[in-house]
């Protein structure tokens, strides 16, 4: 069983006409007309899975741009709405979501204008500052995520044993790259 397509989520995913050919596919013989057979299917592979993030990254980006979010500012505000304080060290943030503490620091400047996150002094330590979700950004993230589960979670474009295993192939090449150190995969 296939998972929804994606044409039927009503996003055109590409931003332009389809092509009449597959670009990879048409690469990965190229890889193996100039002799590079060992490495055509794996240029394949992660040609593939850097598209796919676009696709989908594009997708998320459609449904968060009528919240006036981005994918990082939705995961910063949704890692704030996670915490039992609503509030994290910037460089505890940073960490969290693997990004360069710059990147936060930039999610934060537009939440903030926004009002959807506020500076703090942390009470213990004077030297760092956190960063504390509002009432305003809870109520932005709770509608975001609604609609992101309705409209790309649940319907990936996989179906449900494709994301399973898509789910234990990602987690276990994350994890031999030393993405995460706990020997469980957690997804």
């Amino acid at each position: 069983m296939r998972g929804v397509g994606l044409r039927e989520c009503g996003v055109n995913v590409s931003g332009s006409v389809p092509l009449p050919m597959d670009p990879i596919a048409e690469a990965r013989r190229h890889w193996q007309e100039r002799g590079w057979l060992e490495a055509a299917e794996g240029m394949a592979a992660v040609t593939s899975i850097m598209r796919t993030q676009q696709i989908l990254l594009a997708r998320i980006e459609t449904v968060l741009k009528p919240h006036g979010l981005t994918f990082a500012r939705f995961e910063l505000l949704a890692l704030l709405s996670f915490t039992r304080e609503g509030a994290l060290p910037m460089a505890k943030a940073s960490a969290r979501l693997q990004v360069h503490p710059t990147s936060v620091t930039n999610s934060v400047d537009r939440l903030e204008r926004a009002g959807l996150v506020m500076r703090a002094a942390h009470p213990a330590d004077g030297r760092t500052k956190l960063v504390e979700i509002t009432p305003q950004g809870r109520a932005a993230v709770e509608q975001a995520t609604l609609e992101l589960n309705a409209q790309v979670f649940t319907s990936p474009g996989f179906s449900a044993p494709e994301v399973d295993g898509l789910n234990q192939v990602l987690g276990r090449f994350r994890h031999e790259a030393g993405d995460f150190v706990e020997t469980r995969f957690a997804i």
